[in-house]
């Protein structure tokens, strides 16, 4: 596990993980060493302040704390920050059902904004659950919720399982 003692929280560096943990490990034991620590973080968690916390099967929650570098020149948080959290939550939600040597990937998304934010907004929480996990396509919903329990935005994805040939 990559950690760094000069790092504040003490939180695992940006990391992918190690290439044979797809083809060793069930989906939700990946998902759970990385909440776990024992795998980096990807580089766009980081990059967002996201922090996996749950990993069950067919559900996964990360929070993430926005913050000023995360605006768009309007002064508000950019939308890509929401499509990394639920991106995140509902893609590792649909692993977490995968079998060892199975993978996804994400074939569309779309997300409803609801309401803005801002730094100030505090830590969001990103819901991604599972709708359905077939034999080639998952589909799975998402929530980021402020901390005052208000929808912040809402969204679906679709994903294409990948099995080795």
């Amino acid at each position: 596990m990559a950690r760094s003692d000069d790092l504040p929280d003490h939180r695992p560096l940006p990391a992918p993980w190690p290439r044979d943990a797809t083809r060793t490990l069930s989906g939700l034991d990946r998902v759970r060493a990385m909440r776990d620590g024992r795998f980096g973080v990807a580089p766009m968690q980081a990059l967002m302040n996201m922090r996996l916390i749950e990993a069950e099967d067919g559900l996964v929650v990360f929070t993430a704390i926005p913050e000023e570098r995360h605006y768009n020149p309007r002064g508000t948080v950019h939308g890509a920050f929401t499509a990394a959290v639920l991106d995140s939550a509902m893609g590792l939600a649909v692993v977490t059902k995968l079998p060892a040597g199975v993978d996804q990937t994400t074939l569309e998304f779309k997300l409803n904004f609801v309401r803005p934010m801002s730094a100030s907004t505090g830590e969001v929480r990103g819901e991604g659950r599972v709708v359905h996990c077939g034999r080639s396509v998952a589909t799975a919903e998402g929530r980021l919720v402020g901390s005052d329990g208000k929808v912040i935005a809402h969204g679906n994805t679709t994903c294409m399982i990948l099995r080795p040939a």
